[in-house]
This record gives C-alpha cells, sequence and structure tokens, in this order.
C-alpha cells in the first residue's frame, strides 16, 4: 500500500501538486484522472523520489521514505515498475536486451535464468517474436508491450504506468488496457495508471482520483466517479470521450 499525506511540490514557487492525500490500496488498480498539465505524471516521479517533494510525506508499505537518501531510495525503486510514457527504451539494444537489462544490473540470476525470465515476459506480452528488433522497428503499441515486459522484469510489487495509451489507435489502446488488466490478475500487483484517457480509465481502474488544479477533488469507485457532482469531474467526464461510449462502459 502506498500512502500520500499532504504532499505539496513547487515549480519556481509555483504550486503544482497542492497537498495530495491519497491511499493507493495493495493489489488493486488505481487511475489518477485529470487534464493535461494537472500534475499526474508529477505525482508518480514524487513518489519515486524523481522530484523532491516540498512539504508532505510518502509512505511504502508502511515505510516512511519521505526522508530516505538516494541509495536508500535506489531499494524501494526495485520494488516499482515503470511504464514511462514514451516507453524509454535505449534504442541501441534489441527489445530482448532492453527486458534483460535490469536482470544484469540488480539481479544474481545466470544468464540461463535471464533468458528464461526475458522470454516468459515477452511471450506474456506477446512479443516473442520481436526479441531481435530494435526499438526503432517498433510500432507505439509494441514498444508500450515492450516497456512494460521490462517493467515486469524485476517481479516488482508496485507498477505505474504513465499515459499508456496516449497516442496509440483505439484498436492497440484496447490491447494495452487488456494487458494492465491481466498482469494484475497474473503478477497482483499494485497499480497506480496516470491517464486523461476515460475510456481506459473506465476498463481497467479500480478505484479512481480525480487531479485538478493540483488538488485531488474527488477520490472513490468507478460509480461513484460516474455519479459525482464535483464541477470540475462532471465537466472532465462530459469532454473526455463520446457519451455514448462512456454509457456503453458503464453498462458493460
Amino acid at each position: 500500500m502506498i500512502e500520500i499525506i499532504n504532499v505539496w511540490k513547487y515549480f519556481d514557487e509555483q504550486p503544482v501538486l497542492r497537498g495530495i492525500n491519497l491511499v493507493v490500496p495493495s493489489g488493486k488498480t488505481t487511475l489518477i484522472l485529470g487534464r493535461s498539465g494537472c500534475g499526474k505524471s508529477v505525482l508518480l516521479k514524487v513518489i519515486l523520489r524523481l522530484l523532491d517533494l516540498d512539504e508532505g510525506r510518502i509512505i511504502i508499505n508502511g515505510v516512511d521514505t519521505t526522508d530516505f537518501d538516494e541509495s536508500q531510495m535506489m531499494k524501494i525503486r526495485k520494488k516499482i515498475g515503470m511504464l514511462f510514457q514514451s516507453s524509454a527504451l535505449f534504442d541501441s539494444l534489441t527489445v530482448w536486451e532492453n527486458v534483460a537489462f535490469p536482470l544484469v544490473e540488480h539481479s544474481t540470476l545466470s544468464e540461463e535464468e535471464i533468458n528464461e525470465r526475458v522470454m516468459t515476459l515477452l511471450e506474456f506480452v506477446e512479443l516473442s517474436d520481436a526479441a531481435n528488433k530494435l526499438p526503432g522497428e517498433l510500432s507505439g503499441g509494441m514498444k508500450k508491450r515492450a516497456a512494460l515486459a521490462r517493467a515486469l522484469a524485476t517481479n516488482p510489487e508496485f507498477l505505474f504506468f504513465d499515459e499508456p495509451t496516449t497516442g496509440l489507435d483505439p484498436i492497440t489502446a484496447a490491447r494495452i488496457n487488456e494487458l494492465i488488466i491481466r498482469t494484475k490478475e497474473r503478477f497482483k500487483t499494485t497499480s497506480i495508471v496516470v491517464t486523461h484517457d476515460i475510456i481506459s480509465a473506465l476498463t481497467v481502474g479500480d478505484k479512481f482520483a480525480f487531479i485538478h488544479d493540483g488538488r485531488i477533488e474527488f477520490e472513490g469507485s468507478r460509480e461513484e466517479l460516474l455519479n459525482s457532482d464535483v464541477p470540475a469531474l462532471k465537466e472532465f467526464l462530459s469532454q473526455a470521450a463520446p457519451k455514448n461510449l462512456i454509457n456503453k462502459l458503464i453498462n458493460s
């Protein structure tokens, strides 16, 4: 479980996160929704301490990590797999080498064990045939799947997804959504998904939080989200996707 307590983050004295309070429950997928620039991705980076927080506390599995130094945070990061919006694959490495990289760097597995782990993950994300391809030879959806396999390589307890369906066509986005669901079911991970894609959110989410102007203005279930009276959230939902698509998901 992750607890975020009264977290503030400033850039050039301008607050981006304004007293964020959020509990990410174990074994569930928590969706963080909001418009572009509202602070969603910044929150992920603050949890990972890729950005320092200015006020507040962050507790991961009961351990207060707020004042951890870099060496202490490295141990925490090994428990967290991150799928960046850009996929962030190493261009000069093959798909196999990208997925193997964290195992080579951070595990004591033998070459045979690493190969077995990598090929198992590539099969899971349906990229076995692309093991020897370079990222430049992959489609956008394939890059996302390769990045997910790499994020899963060290068997993390937590997975963070930063805009996993951005830039993808609807069919490819649906495949990524299905993969996020299968990942939770198979690996029992606790996940945070940051997105402004409401269709993706309603498909994969267990719990929802809506950030507006640096503050969480809504936190609750899917049903509560869709029936919320929070003005900014109602406006976001009305503009994020056609009403008929949202209704279809509600009734599915």
